[in-house]
């Protein structure tokens, strides 16, 4: 796992654009990362990320506390590989107190549908009709 109390070699403000794509939800805190990441961006430069949507830990554990940061577990099978993954849920409006501390401005927020072209075994089973599932969230954010 990369060292994420480094900074990245990167000077300030030199990116336009920066992609974080499924990393947070993996990280405790995320005040380190998002200020890294607003401070190699330009002023108006934007942050595009994706997490996994926050009602997804209510999915798997209907008990769940929404409003908690909470540590979570899951068992995944890759292949003839087991692996257990761990995240960190938040709620919707910690995320959005994470941003803004760190100096973003949401600009975007995103429960885009799959693909049509997505093969059925791909899809979690009984969508029937719908074209969408909760699974991810994405957020363009704007460096102020």
């Amino acid at each position: 796992m990369a060292d994420i109390s480094r900074p990245l070699p990167y000077a300030d403000g030199e990116f336009d654009d920066v992609v974080v794509s499924l990393v947070l939800h993996y990280l405790k805190d995320w005040s380190a990362p998002l200020a890294e990441l607003r401070r190699v961006l330009r002023p108006g430069g934007r942050l595009l990320l994706s997490v996994n949507h926050p009602r997804i830990l209510e999915s798997s554990d209907p008990d769940a506390d929404y409003f908690a940061v909470t540590e979570y577990s899951e068992e995944y099978t890759f292949g003839d590989q087991q692996a257990v993954l761990t995240y960190w849920h938040r709620p919707l409006h910690a995320m959005s107190d994470a941003f803004t501390e760190a100096g973003f401005r949401i600009a975007v927020i995103s429960e885009p549908p799959f693909s049509p072209d997505t093969p059925k075994e791909l899809l979690p089973p009984g969508l029937g009709d719908r074209t969408a599932f909760i699974c991810f969230i994405f957020f363009v954010l704007e460096a102020l």
